[in-house]
């Protein structure tokens, strides 16, 4: 992390720029899943409270209404200093993935069902609070997962999580059911046919093999601690965490859960590999596999070939963000 008085010099110009952008009137580009979460629940009303939005905040926008699959494309159309999306985490990954490596900065408004990369960049859940930050806010440098030419902005998994996920969806579509809701049934059905992958991992310092119900790879160092489970301190480090759980009975895999939720798990014990590092390749006798990435089901072919890239999407971020990185590695 920057030292005080160093973040100063991290910032991309958002001042001049978007400030300037906003009191000349010149629209700034609002890219909107209209399906996701809360975008979804706000039905008719989703347009005009954008707007008044981001009429607050002093910003005119230009504002998209689009389905999930046409995000990443309006996005990297975009010819803009600033773009911002509306959506959750597969919404950002998808922004993430068109804007990588360029110049172009990423406003996030949180209108997912669980928007994590929001939450640990804290950004406010608050419409209004985040459109101002969207529209008028700094940006700083945050590092991408990648896996395949695939780009991640929280994680990927392999194994049961993947699995609950396409009940989930399954369950979605037949019912209509919300998200949070069809997760509960969803992962008693994983968990009653869960599968094990026998995987060969190697995180740079030679191959093992292993057998798993459960491998996920975090872009950063996800928090197993109690209070802030599941959470990340730094979207900067340069690392990505991986986690294989240890092969064990349905109940036993139960109990894990229960005690990691109550942030209780023994890297020893519960995790048959456990570790940070930059890149990571995972290989199969399979030809393929189900990922989730950043809650998106994808089927990617065996190898797998992970690697953290470092600084690669400008996101605007509240002044206390872990995102920030080094001046001297810019």
């Amino acid at each position: 992390m920057a030292e005080p008085g160093t973040r100063k010099a991290l910032i991309t110009g958002a001042e001049s720029g978007i400030g300037a952008a906003c009191a000349a009137h010149l629209a700034i580009p609002v890219i909107v899943n209209r399906s996701g979460g809360a975008a979804h629940a706000a039905g008719a009303n989703l347009k005009d409270s954008l707007k008044q939005a981001f009429r607050q905040s002093g910003c005119e926008i230009d504002l998209h209404l689009l389905d999930g699959p046409q995000i990443a494309g309006a996005v990297g159309k975009a010819k803009a200093h600033r773009v911002i999306v509306a959506g959750g985490d597969g919404t950002a990954a998808c922004a993430a993935y068109a804007l990588r490596g360029s110049d172009t900065e990423l406003g996030l408004l949180p209108l997912g069902t669980l928007n994590h990369l929001a939450r640990d960049l804290r950004i406010p859940a608050k419409l209004e609070e985040a459109a101002a930050l969207a529209a008028t806010g700094q940006a700083v440098p945050v590092d991408l997962g990648e896996v395949n030419g695939r780009s991640f902005v929280n994680n990927a998994s392999i194994g049961i999580y993947p699995r609950m996920v396409a009940q989930r969806e399954a369950y979605r579509q037949r019912h209509g059911w919300p998200k949070w809701f069809a997760t509960i049934p969803a992962g008693i059905a994983a968990l009653a046919r869960f599968p094990l992958h026998r995987l060969t991992i190697d995180m740079g310092q030679g191959p093992q093999r292993l057998i798993t119900s459960l491998l996920f790879v975090g872009n950063n160092v996800y928090s197993l601690e109690s209070g802030a489970l599941g959470s990340r301190a730094s979207l900067s480090d340069g690392v990505m965490s991986v986690f294989a759980v240890v092969h064990r009975s349905r109940l036993a895999l139960v109990w894990f859960s229960i005690r990691t939720l109550l942030g209780r798990a023994n890297q020893t014990k519960d995790f048959v590999a456990f570790g940070e590092c930059t890149e990571l390749t995972i290989d199969s006798r399979t030809s393929s596999v189900k990922m989730a990435l950043d809650g998106e089901l994808a089927r990617l072919s065996f190898p797998l070939h992970f690697r953290i890239d470092p600084g690669a999407l400008r996101i605007v971020c509240p002044p206390d963000a872990p995102a920030d990185r080094p001046a001297d590695t810019q």
